[in-house]
């Protein structure tokens, strides 16, 4: 899973499965249906601390269950002071480079609104953003080296009009623990994904310490409610 692979490979890869993805999308008339011989571009943003990264693990061992070719990349930045981090997720037939390009993903999942809207331009024309509508202040911002954007929610629609904001934190806060906020917004793309039902409670049950494997559960299914 090291993104060593360069970014020419990571780029004619990505225009492959654009071409492999339109074609599906001609026959079948629906744009985000998911093809097996596509392969699927997810990049991850958010803050240190917000479980990002076991977001996209559970992503990727999901991909591995149903028997697709996953690749992932991380870039932590300065996670341990409330940076930025970033996960590229890529799963096929066959995946060659872990890197996802600007302008191939094929969505977005930002787990903070200020991470939706730096993020939002490496959307393909059509790709989803589903984002948490919570604030949190980034290190500069903090520091008083910088404010934090007005109309943050406005900024976003107006940057890309292919939106779901989900306030999840306050729908993990329902499911029983406010850590449960990834859960939330991995069940509002679950429907997007060619992912069985039971695979991810699966992967929910095996990542998440056991006693808060129904707290996370539940937490998904609201995910899964808001996304639809």
């Amino acid at each position: 899973m090291s993104a060593t692979t360069s970014t020419d490979t990571a780029a004619g890869d990505a225009a492959a499965a654009d071409a492999t993805r339109a074609a599906t999308a001609d026959a079948t008339g629906d744009d985000h249906a998911p093809a097996a011989a596509a392969t699927t571009n997810i990049l991850l943003s958010g803050v240190g601390g917000q479980g990002v990264l076991l977001a996209s693990y559970v992503l990727s061992q999901a991909a591995m269950a149903e028997g697709l070719d996953v690749k992932q990349s991380e870039v932590h930045g300065m996670s341990q002071r409330g940076g930025s981090v970033m996960s590229h997720l890529r799963f096929g037939q066959h995946v060659w480079s872990p890197l996802v390009t600007q302008g191939t993903a094929d969505l977005l999942l930002s787990f903070e609104a200020l991470e939706a809207l730096r993020y939002a331009h490496w959307l393909r024309p059509g790709g989803l953003l589903v984002y948490n509508t919570l604030r949190v202040n980034p290190s500069t911002v903090a520091a008083g080296l910088a404010t934090y954007p007005d109309a943050i929610r406005d900024r976003i629609a107006t940057a890309w009009d292919n939106v779901r904001p989900v306030d999840a934190t306050a729908l993990a806060e329902q499911a029983g623990t406010a850590k449960a906020a990834n859960m939330v917004l991995l069940g509002a793309i679950a429907d997007r994904l060619p992912f069985k039902p039971e695979t991810w409670r699966g992967i929910i049950e095996r990542v998440v310490p056991p006693k808060t494997v129904e707290a996370n559960v539940r937490a998904f299914e609201l995910g899964r409610a808001a996304g639809r």
